[in-house]
Formats: structure tokens, C-alpha cells, sequence
């Protein structure tokens, strides 16, 4: 049985993605802030003994260290990761992006992905085995797409240079780290942010979900290090 520790699992995608993993015989830790804990109960409440739910700061270590120990002692060792945790903030092109709007894209997009990397790297390379999957966005290909929010570009490029300079450093330990890169994905609050949209051309939670799975799983042993557009019918 496969246990996968989801960050962000209290966001617009998040749910989705650990009710997938759960339905399909998971063990899942849902990870999420603070500011979410209702919705994390509402997981836990829903879901039962398979998912085991957290509120953490996820740029912190020691933070995420003490969820870890919760994961071992609650579900077992890790066996995959999904590191959702990000945010996005745009609207201004970079000469009038303030310092506080640069810190804030590195912190919940880079830093989040950095923390989770190096807390449930240690364990799998022990054990030989593991996958995780960090989300980018389309913009790392398409940078054009990301004119008025370069802080949030440039963040989720580093994202996945991260994630495949890692995949590198771990390929010889049984450890598997990829990236997906979604456009718009359809959630309540992208409809509510971009009214005018078509959501129909975006990505469905449910098909990210069942992407992010198949990297997670046996099914795609075979890959690591890639970087992977998931764009729904936003090709222009």
C-alpha cells in the first residue's frame, strides 16, 4: 500500500488529489496551513483512518519534521510525495513588483517545494525507494504567458530546475522526483479570479489528479527528471 504525503492538500486542487489517491487504496497525509484546519478536518472526517491530516507552515524544517514523525507514527514511511503547497500573486509587471511580492512567490512556491524535498528525501534514499511530484506551471515553457506576474514565474522555473537538478542527485537511490506543469486548473477560485474564462479549456482537477498518480505510482518507474506539460486545451 502506498503512503504519499500531499502539501497543499487544503488548497483549490488539493482535495481532489488526496480523495483520488485514497479511493484508489492509498494512505495519505494531507498536509496544509494553519489558516485551513477546518477543511483539513473536513478530510479527515470524510476520508477516515487513510488519511491522516496536518497543519504546518511548509517553509518550515522543523515543522516539517514533526509532521513526518506524525506520518511514521500514524500511516507508515512515506512511499511518495506531492508537493502542492504554492500560491500566486500578479497583476504588475516587474519594475512595480514590490520586494514583499518577490519574498512571498519565493517563500510558498520555491521554498515550500525545497522543505519538502529535503525532509522526505533522506527517508526514501534509506529505503531505496520513492516518487515525488512538484507542480510547476505552464509559464516555466511559456514565459510570455507569466508577463505581469514574473515573480510567480520565475519562482515556479525554479521549481522545476529544482526538481530535476534532484532527480539527478538521487537517480542511483531507487528515488523518482518529476514535474508537472498545469495551465489554469478548474477550481472555484481561478473561476472567481478570471470570470471571463473558459473554463472548459483548463485542466480538470480530476485528470491532474490521475497524472500526478500515475507518476506516483509503479506504472512509471521508468520516469524521472521530466517535466511535464499538462495544458488542457490552452495550447496558444
Amino acid at each position: 500500500m502506498a503512503i504519499v504525503v500531499v502539501s497543499g492538500a487544503s488548497g483549490g486542487f488539493g482535495p481532489t488529489l488526496v480523495k483520488y489517491l485514497i479511493a484508489r487504496g492509498d494512505r495519505v497525509a494531507a498536509l496544509g496551513s494553519r489558516k485551513s484546519e477546518e477543511t483539513l478536518r473536513g478530510l479527515q472526517k470524510e476520508l477516515g483512518a487513510n488519511c491522516l491530516t496536518v497543519a504546518l507552515d511548509a517553509t518550515s524544517a522543523s515543522e516539517w519534521k514533526a509532521a513526518l514523525q506524525r506520518v511514521e507514527q500514524g500511516l507508515g514511511s512515506p512511499t511518495g510525495g506531492a508537493l502542492l503547497a504554492g500560491g500566486f500573486t500578479g497583476g504588475h509587471p516587474l519594475h512595480e513588483t514590490d520586494d514583499a511580492t518577490w519574498q512571498q512567490m519565493l517563500s510558498v512556491n520555491l521554498e515550500t517545494a525545497r522543505r519538502g524535498l529535503q525532509a522526505l528525501l533522506p527517508g526514501m534514499i534509506s529505503r531505496q525507494s520513492g516518487s515525488i511530484v512538484v507542480v510547476g506551471s505552464q509559464v516555466v515553457e511559456r514565459p510570455w504567458k507569466g508577463a505581469g506576474s514574473a515573480a510567480y514565474t520565475a519562482s515556479k522555473a525554479a521549481v522545476v530546475a529544482l526538481a530535476r537538478a534532484v532527480a539527478a542527485e538521487v537517480s542511483s537511490s531507487g528515488v523518482r522526483i518529476n514535474a508537472v506543469m498545469p495551465s489554469a486548473i478548474d477550481t472555484p477560485s481561478n473561476r472567481a479570479a478570471m470570470p471571463k474564462a473558459d473554463p472548459r479549456k483548463w485542466v480538470s482537477p480530476e485528470s491532474l489528479a490521475e497524472f500526478i498518480g500515475f507518476l506516483l505510482s509503479e506504472a512509471a518507474k521508468d520516469i524521472s527528471g521530466a517535466a511535464l506539460p499538462v495544458y488542457g486545451q490552452v495550447l496558444s
